[in-house]
This record gives structure tokens, C-alpha cells and sequence, in this order.
């Protein structure tokens, strides 16, 4: 019998996906506190550090537990968790109370990441998934492009760009409110679950300690673009402190469209393909962006650095599963794990700019995608 479409329950599982978006807000933020506190970029990096490293920390953790309460209920916790993060630094700004913030945000976004995906497949017909799960990253872009618009508008506006954690605070807890509100039917589980044991004896298998890998970094470029941008485009290019964190919006408009564009050529062409491809734009635009010096060309290349990295998360996750389908769970744990690539690469970007210079510490990006174009290769062998 075919699962009817409930709308009154899919629009408020989506909305968790605009506040899922809500921890790319660490890029703007990083921007921001540095400036307001007069940071080095080693200290400035630990706001995307402690952010991420709960990926690795509570993944397995949390859905061990959402099997037992439940994909909703696990849900609205995750965004209660991150309402909590953002009032944090906006009611008592500094520097360790911002790390609390976000340290908050991190729990609370590996909360939502583990269970809003499962439970959006649970409201949808099941021949739908697949096109409510790409929307669903639509959702999540318009999200992550919004915040440095928002935060340069109040900061013009009314003198004080934190308004923007109490912003998406509001809309946080309307997400709450709407969710709780809803009785869902969700799916149960009968199978095996993944455990930490289990899911760490796959890394023994190469292919999947690569890929694993592989994801580590991918997220790691993600992030350490995403909060080294600002300066980037400040020091290299000369380009004035607010247009500069715009560059942001930029690159997440850049993934938004490669990652649309990404689910129609991925109908036509191999993802093996899709990936050597992304692997070799991405190397060619980041070698550019730290030889040329044209400011011009530097938003291009920008856009571009989105584009190039849209696909590469989903294609690894998707060419892991599919190498041992029977494991799912126990990839999808380490995968998610692997998201606290977050938390390492941006500390080390930053820790080799306050040494050299930011444009020096962006190599360890460049290296990232070196790797990036190895796996790909690799993928194509196995």
C-alpha cells in the first residue's frame, strides 16, 4: 500500500533542516569574535574545534538512543540543545561563553544531523526519499547562505550583528514548537545496531578506512573554508572586512547550485566520474585562488571552491554503503564520526597562519584535495 503524502508532517521535519544550517554560523562567527576580541587564528579556530569535535564523540551515542526514544523526540532535544547554544553568546559575549556557545551548538547539530535524515524518509512515500532528501540540502543551503547577509545587516542596522544568534534562536525554537506539535508515525527498527566496537573493527578494511578518511577532510576543507575565508579575502586580496565575509554567501550559493546540478548529472553519469572531476576543479580552483591576485577573479574562484566540493560528501557516503551494503549502519556511524574533520582541519589552518600567513595556511586545504583526487582515483580502481 502506497504511503500517502502528509504535508503537515514533512514541512516541519524540513524546517530542522534550515536549523541543522544553522552551524555553518561558525564561519561568520569566527569573522566576528576575532575581530570584536583581537584573536589570534589559532585561538579563533577553536570556535569550529570544539563545534565539531562532538561528531566524533556522540554519534553512535545518539542513535543508540534515539532507537530507544525515538527519531522526533531525539529531533526536538537536538534543536532545544542548539537554542541553547545561540542564547549562550548573545546574553553573556566572551570569549569562553562563546565557546560554551557553540559547544552546545556541536551537540545539538549531531543530534539533528543523526536524526532528521531517517526521520524525513519516515514522513515521505517511499519513492519520494530521494528527491526530499536533495531538497532537503536546498532547505539547509538557504539556511547556511543567510547568515552573513543577516549578521551584516543588524550589525548595520542596529549596531549589533549578535542579533543574529537570537534571530535564528527564535526560529529555533518555532521549529520546536511546530515539530512537538505533530504526531508522527515513525518506522521501527529490527535489525542490528551499530555499536562503537563494531563500527571501528570496518576500519580495518581499506577501502573504508580511505573513505572514512576521505570524509574527514572533505569536511575539513568545508569548514576551514567556510572560517578562514573572511581573513583569506581580507589579507590576500585586500578586500574590505564586510564584503569579505560575503564571501561566504558566495560559496555556499556555489555548493547550493553544485549540489542541484550535482543530482542531475549524477542521473547520467557515473559518480566515480562525478568525483575525479570535482576532485580535479576543486585542485585547479584552489591552486588559482593563492597565485592570482585579482580581486575579481577571487569571487569567481570562490563560487567555484563551492561548486567544486557540493558532490563529494554524498558520492563518498554513497560508494561506501554500496561497497558493504549489510554494514550500513556501522558506515554511516563511522561516517558521521568522521564529520569531526570539522573540528581538526580549521585548527590546523589557523595554527599554520598565525606562523606564516593565512594565504601559507591554506595549503593544508589544497593538500585536503590532493587527497581528495587520490580517493577518486583509488574509487575508480575498486
Amino acid at each position: 500500500m502506497e504511503q500517502k503524502m502528509k504535508i503537515s508532517w514533512i514541512a516541519p521535519v524540513l524546517m530542522s533542516f534550515f536549523v541543522m544550517s544553522i552551524i555553518d554560523l561558525v564561519g561568520i562567527s569566527v569573522d566576528r569574535v576575532q575581530e570584536d576580541m583581537q584573536l589570534s587564528n589559532t585561538l579563533a579556530q577553536l570556535i569550529p574545534s570544539v563545534t565539531f569535535l562532538w561528531f566524533f564523540l556522540l554519534s553512535v551515542p545518539i542513535g543508540i538512543t534515539q532507537a530507544r526514544i525515538g527519531k522526533r523526540l531525539m529531533l526536538n532535544i537536538g534543536m532545544g540543545i542548539t537554542a541553547l547554544g545561540l542564547l549562550i553568546p548573545y546574553i553573556f559575549y566572551s570569549f569562553s561563553m562563546v565557546l560554551l556557545g557553540f559547544v552546545f551548538l556541536g551537540i545539538g547539530n549531531t543530534i539533528i544531523q543523526v536524526s532528521a535524515n531517517p526521520l524525513l524518509v519516515d514522513v515521505v512515500p517511499g519513492n519520494r526519499a530521494s528527491s526530499f532528501l536533495s531538497f532537503s540540502q536546498f532547505v539547509k543551503a538557504i539556511g547556511s547562505m543567510s547568515g552573513p547577509p543577516l549578521a551584516a545587516f543588524l550589525a548595520s542596522r542596529f549596531g549589533d550583528w549578535k542579533l543574529m544568534y537570537m534571530a535564528f534562536g527564535v526560529v529555533t525554537i518555532l521549529s520546536i514548537i511546530w515539530l512537538g506539535m505533530v504526531k508522527i508515525e515513525e518506522s521501527k527498527q529490527n535489525e542490528i545496531k551499530a555499536t562503537l566496537v563494531s563500527s571501528f573493527k570496518l576500519l580495518g578494511n581499506g577501502y573504508i578506512l580511505v573513505m572514512v578518511l576521505a570524509i574527514f577532510l572533505v569536511v575539513g576543507i568545508d569548514v576551514g573554508f567556510n572560517s578562514n575565508s573572511g581573513q583569506f579575502l581580507m589579507k590576500r586580496f585586500g578586500i574590505d572586512p564586510e564584503a569579505a565575509t560575503m564571501g561566504r554567501s558566495v560559496y555556499f550559493f556555489g555548493r547550493l547550485l553544485g549540489t542541484l546540478a550535482g543530482a542531475v548529472i549524477l542521473t547520467k553519469i557515473s559518480s566515480q566520474k562525478v568525483f575525479l572531476w570535482s576532485s580535479i576543479l576543486g585542485i585547479i580552483t584552489f591552486v588559482a585562488l593563492l597565485l592570482i591576485k585579482s580581486q575579481v577573479l577571487a569571487w569567481g574562484l570562490v563560487f567555484m571552491t563551492g561548486i567544486s566540493i557540493a558532490t563529494i560528501f554524498p558520492i563518498v557516503f554513497a560508494l561506501s554503503v554500496a561497497k558493504l551494503p549489510t554494514r550500513s549502519n556501522e558506515i554511516s556511524g563511522l561516517i558521521m564520526m568522521a564529520i569531526s574533520g570539522g573540528a581538526v582541519v580549521p585548527l590546523l589552518v589557523g595554527a599554520l597562519g598565525d606562523i606564516a600567513n593565512v594565504a601559507i595556511g591554506m595549503t593544508i586545504l589544497l593538500a585536503c584535495w590532493f587527497y581528495m583526487l587520490a580517493v577518486a582515483l583509488y574509487a575508480r580502481k575498486h
